[in-house]
């Protein structure tokens, strides 16, 4: 069974329990006896949630019963063990998780009998009023794939965010973060350098070099993060591109 998690748990909190790569994130899943299985479960669901509702919702289902589709579907990945059949020599989990929900959709959701909204199961920890937010924000004219990789991507940026405040969390400078997260997605030349200065409380050519150092990291993570979700050889570049494409389309 499925266990909710607190609603204080971070992401970042999460991270540290689970294994190095999403792809063995996936393995451990499978591993139904095994202790780690259900939070390595719990992980996949927490990461992947909004993309997937994103996609079921833009394929027309309405608020309620798109949450119930989203959350039938993660329970019977468990259940039905359908991540056993995820090989990460194969290709991307982005393209795993998204063809077995479409599977789902098509074959098993019309046999469901999908208890609505309750009916004896824990549900997932997922935050549907941020999901209608993201979904009412994206652009109407986006179809459902295009919807999904957009979200895809965008919860690529926020587990390289999560991951990012950790470090600075652990290195014992939680304030700096929160200081220079700002700087993360500002436009070239846009920066005011001497407020995020006196923010810091430190001089102006060392609050340069700590965005730098930031935005570099950032980089770095971000790629770590894309290369975890495909197969071994894959090409990251081009997983990349795609990723920046999606996040362009409105």
């Amino acid at each position: 069974m499925i266990t909710r998690m607190s609603s204080q748990t971070s992401a970042s909190e999460a991270t540290r329990v689970f294994p190095p790569t999403r792809w063995s994130l996936v393995l451990a899943a499978t591993r139904k006896e095994a202790p780690e299985s259900a939070a390595a479960l719990e992980a996949i669901c927490r990461a992947y949630w909004h993309p997937l509702h994103a996609y079921v919702r833009r394929c027309g289902q309405s608020p309620h019963d798109a949450q119930d589709l989203t959350q039938e579907f993660f329970r019977r990945l468990l259940e039905k063990r359908w991540l056993a059949a995820a090989d990460p020599v194969k290709g991307k989990l982005r393209t795993f998780l998204i063809v077995a929900l479409k599977n789902f959709m098509s074959n098993e959701w019309r046999r469901a009998g999908a208890q609505r909204r309750g009916g004896g199961q824990a549900h997932l920890p997922c935050d549907t009023t941020f999901a209608e937010t993201q979904s009412a924000a994206a652009g109407s004219a986006l179809a459902p794939d295009e919807l999904f990789d957009r979200q895809w991507a965008l919860t690529m940026l926020n587990l390289t965010v999560d991951r990012l405040r950790l470090e600075y969390v652990e290195a014992g400078k939680p304030g700096e973060f929160d200081a220079l997260k700002s700087c993360l997605m500002a436009a070239r030349g846009t920066i005011d350098y001497a407020a995020l200065a006196l923010q810091l409380g430190v001089k102006e050519a060392t609050a340069r070099v700590a965005a730098h150092r930031l935005r570099k990291r950032f980089r770095e993570i971000y790629r770590e993060e894309i290369s975890r979700t495909l197969a071994d050889g894959a090409d990251l570049e081009e997983e990349l591109r795609h990723l920046a494409a999606a996040l362009a389309k409105e």
